[in-house]
């Protein structure tokens, strides 16, 4: 039954046309998150939800550890409030080769928290 009822809320996301943001995730798409964070790094790679890097677009990148090849959902808890949230994969393609992210930020803050303090 729990089944059907978290298939039934995807589907109803579909059919809004919510955009798949990792904000409000359900416990399926949290432990799919887990599970794909914690394969190996020539699984993830290969892994359908995973999202090529632009080796080109990581140029302004300066550092002496890796440059990454892909980007996998990375799920996260927020730091102020203790919500689960997930960095999408095309969310952080677009942070680190778009906006020129530095390579070592990582989420931290959910969307809410974000938005508090961005607008005080």
């Amino acid at each position: 039954m729990a089944r059907l009822i978290e298939d039934c809320k995807a589907l109803f996301k579909m059919a809004k046309g919510k955009k798949d943001t990792g904000r409000d995730p359900s416990n399926k798409e949290l432990r799919e998150a887990e599970r794909i964070s914690n394969l190996d790094r020539d699984i993830q790679r290969d892994h359908p939800s995973a999202v090529r890097a632009d080796p080109l677009k990581l140029k302004h990148i300066n550092t002496y550890g890796e440059i990454p090849d892909f980007y996998i959902d990375r799920p996260f808890t927020c730091r102020n409030c203790g919500k689960r949230e997930i960095w999408k994969a095309a969310d952080q393609k677009w942070y680190y080769e778009e906006a020129k992210g530095h390579i070592d930020a990582i989420a931290v803050e959910c969307h809410d928290c974000r938005i508090a303090r961005k607008n005080p």
